[in-house]
């Protein structure tokens, strides 16, 4: 089984380790695209109209563009202590056990806009770039990832996706691959009323994701995950190549 997850814009602001080595990181066939986004980024946060060009809010964007123009010399830390939003707070890393831990290391993928794809053992510094930013001279990410994804990603396996749109765009997932969808439902006028949640949506991919993990699921078929998920005590359905996560409130 493989989780692909979509990175946080919240995160941790220092590492504590060496600088970045391309040469370490997972997948080393996007290190080509790698170096060019890179470049790109640094490039493009040197610029007075950088806050617009990468979508930064006024208050956050001298410290992000900072961190930016300084990925080769800051110090890195792992992806796993990284990502701090609400998905990664719910995946809660620190409270698997240690075949947990180790689980995750092997299962979990993270798609970012600046490295492509990573697993969380891979150490890279702070930074700043979402994947439906287009950069001058460079385009949209998301086109210049797409080309390179298919090489690089050969996975075997049930693949579980729990990417958001844009980072889902950059590659389609091979079957079996099953992406989850929550749903929050109510009780209107005694009819049953679905509709999309987006922030709980977020916690509730990263408990799934944090539960299998920690159970030690191995799921081969979407109907093996579905059955792990709701022997876990979450209420789901099998829609096609959706499972659907049912939030009663």
């Amino acid at each position: 089984m493989h989780i692909l997850l979509p990175p946080s814009e919240k995160k941790a602001t220092e590492g504590d380790g060496p600088a970045l080595d391309l040469a370490t990181l997972s997948f080393p066939e996007l290190n080509p695209v790698r170096q060019r986004v890179l470049a790109a980024l640094a490039e493009v946060s040197r610029r007075k109209n950088a806050p617009k060009v990468l979508g930064l809010p006024a208050g956050q964007a001298d410290e992000a563009l900072a961190r930016n123009r300084a990925l080769y010399e800051a110090p890195t830390l792992p992806v796993a202590r990284l990502y701090t939003g609400v998905l990664y707070d719910n995946l809660d890393l620190p409270g698997l056990s240690d075949s947990g831990r180790q689980a995750a290391a092997d299962q979990v993928i993270v798609f970012s806009g600046l490295w492509g794809a990573l697993r969380l053992a891979d150490r890279i510094p702070p930074y700043r770039l979402a994947m439906a930013v287009s950069l001058p001279r460079k385009g949209k990410l998301a086109a210049l990832w797409r080309p390179v994804m298919g090489e690089a990603l050969r996975l075997d396996g049930l693949i579980v996706d729990m990417r958001s749109g844009p980072y889902a765009s950059v590659w389609k997932a091979p079957q079996p691959a099953v992406a989850v969808r929550v749903f929050r439902e109510r009780i209107l006028g005694g009819v049953p009323k679905r509709t999309v949640v987006s922030h709980m949506a977020k916690a509730t991919r990263g408990k799934i994701a944090h539960d299998l993990i920690q159970a030690g699921a191995s799921p081969r078929t979407p109907d093996e995950l579905l059955k792990a998920v709701a022997g876990l005590g979450h209420t789901v359905e099998l829609n096609g190549t959706n499972l659907d996560v049912i939030l009663h409130t």
